[in-house]
């Protein structure tokens, strides 16, 4: 529990992008840890015709530690600009996100951005001439004096080296995910595989089959570089499975990001061949850039059971009645987070609670 006087050092802003979860969040703060609505702020975004905007803190931060969350990558919010419907996208959600940074106006004592999905954190790494968005935007939040970064499963956390000197903290939401699994599936783990979908998910996967103690499996990407595809990247060429070969096995594909779902869907039929019993797929965030429809054929075919998913990103309308889809609450986890920075204690529990974690689980496995 936080000290009284810490409690009136805080306030908490939960954008727009994550107004269901943040609701979630603030409910427990409130009910469980003695948090009072003075700690919540609110912000007013406009919007001009031609499509610029700004930010307004209704609340004043002066003196404070100062918590924005957010979700860059919400699509369900629109604005007008030229007579047309525009729907906000990740770009403009991380300019509203530094446009509250600049309305406080320097006069807090601490700033911590929660992204709950990392801006840009596909565009880890520069290949030849291309851009390195994921870096830039963390160093343009350093140079903002956010003195604390928070994301959720980033694609890579490496990029934290382009800030070296700002706490940069990447929480996995295992212990959420891991749990409703186990609690809800009828699972034989004498014939379970957890599968990554490719090499790069591979310590992810490790993670996540040391804790349900069964084989692990991968299928290697193949890309044809000698080709470049409408959305500028490379073609896959094959997936190719490199693992134990069971009889009516059960899979569970791990993933960080479900985007497309091209691959996921490859990988699915590749396994289908191996006459699997059931094939789950758990990703922390569920994009679904190009619509249901693949996987809704999946499940009508059988080979698809279910999609685990957190709540930390926004989803396409429709996901959530979907038989197959099961979207796993995370608003604890977030909301321990901001408790441990509301108390000065450091994050380990949160990122390193492994034993813990594998004694939680063995002990569902048992029920």
């Amino acid at each position: 529990m936080c000290s009284v006087e810490a409690k009136d050092n805080i306030r908490i802003l939960f954008m727009d992008t994550v107004k269901d979860l943040g609701q979630s969040v603030k409910k427990i703060l409130i009910d469980e840890n003695g948090f009072s609505e003075n700690n919540f702020i609110n912000v007013e975004i406009t919007r001009f015709g031609n499509g610029e905007g700004k930010a307004k803190l209704i609340n004043s931060v002066r003196g404070k530690r100062f918590f924005i969350v957010t979700d860059v990558c919400n699509h369900s919010l629109e604005y007008k600009a030229y007579g047309q419907t525009h729907t906000i996208m990740s770009d403009e959600h991380f300019q509203d996100l530094k446009r509250v940074i600049s309305a406080s106006c320097g006069n807090t004592t601490e700033i911590t951005v929660v992204e709950t999905i990392l801006y840009a954190g596909r565009q880890h790494k520069r290949n030849g001439r291309e851009s390195l968005d994921c870096a830039i935007g963390l160093q343009e939040l350093e140079k903002m004096n956010v003195k604390c970064i928070t994301t959720f499963d980033a694609h890579n956390v490496e990029v934290r080296q382009a800030i070296p000197l700002t706490s940069f903290d990447n929480v996995i939401p295992t212990e959420p995910m891991l749990s409703k699994f186990v609690q809800e599936e009828k699972i034989n783990y004498d014939n379970l595989i957890v599968i990554s979908p490719d090499e790069g998910a591979m310590g992810r996967t490790r993670f996540y089959s040391g804790m349900l103690g069964c084989d692990i499996g991968m299928f290697y990407k193949r890309r044809d570089y000698s080709k470049v595809d409408e959305n500028g990247k490379n073609p896959i060429a094959e997936h190719a499975y490199l693992g134990k070969e069971i009889e009516n096995g059960e899979y569970l594909i791990i993933d960080d990001m479900i985007s497309s779902g091209g691959s996921i869907i490859e990988i699915l039929n590749k396994l289908k061949i191996r006459n699997p019993k059931k094939i789950w797929v758990m990703a922390t965030f569920s994009l679904f850039t190009e619509g249901l429809e693949k996987f809704d054929q999946a499940y009508e075919d059988g080979i698809l059971q279910c999609v685990y998913s957190s709540n930390f990103t926004d989803i396409p309308e429709g996901a959530e009645s979907r038989a197959w889809f099961k979207r796993v609450d995370c608003s604890k986890l977030l909301a321990d987070c901001l408790i441990t920075y509301a108390k000065d204690e450091p994050m380990s529990n949160i990122l390193n609670g492994r034993k813990e974690l594998y004694d939680k689980i063995a002990k569902l496995k048992l029920c």
